[in-house]
């Protein structure tokens, strides 16, 4: 399950009923699913959207998306560390952002117009629509792994425009999951 933090308010939301809520303050569409598919973890791109075709059908009715691809990135990856400069910039994109978390974490940073920057860490079971025009940043966990299902209504329509604001550079790429939360913290949430 997700975890949000939002640094200028020391808060940290650890409920997916209260994650979802903020989350909807600010247009993203936050679920915990539960992967009813047994998938093996190496199991090729096909077979993961055979999997899940179902459910990947019901997104695209829904969202207007045409097409579904799998991510799949690892440590060893080739040119891992170009690929993510990419995207941990704050930009925007001309279509919605859509994962369905399937293994590793990975780490949203959201910039609201007009509030507080807040960190949305996603793991496996997570599914997150992050609005076109939404300015944010991505990167991953310290593991540098996640495999996702990612949704488009159009390909061309991901690419990034930067804001050149800089405002990134004040936030760092931490992940900690809900065990770095204390369990005093954690029963309140």
């Amino acid at each position: 399950m997700a975890l949000v933090r939002i640094p200028a308010q020391d808060a940290t939301l650890g409920d997916a009923e209260e994650i979802a809520a903020f989350l909807a303050l600010h247009g993203i569409e936050y679920t915990c699913w539960t992967p009813e598919h047994d998938v093996a973890p190496d199991a090729p791109a096909d077979a993961v959207l055979a999997a899940y075709a179902r459910e990947i059908d019901a997104l695209k009715a829904r969202g207007g998306y045409v097409i579904a691809d799998v991510i799949d990135v690892k440590p060893e990856t080739p040119n891992l560390d170009a690929m993510l400069a990419r995207f941990n910039t704050e930009h925007w994109h001309d279509e919605d952002e859509v994962r369905f978390i399937i293994e590793g974490r990975g780490l949203f940073h959201v910039h609201p117009v007009d509030g507080d920057v807040f960190a949305i860490e996603v793991e496996a079971g997570d599914l997150i629509r992050v609005p076109r025009g939404t300015h944010h940043w991505f990167n991953l966990c310290g593991e540098r792994r996640i495999r996702a299902i990612r949704l488009f209504q159009d390909p061309a329509g991901w690419t990034p425009h930067y804001t050149s604001s800089g405002v990134d550079r004040g936030f760092q790429a931490l992940c900690f999951g809900l065990a770095y939360v204390p369990s005093s913290a954690r029963a309140t949430m």
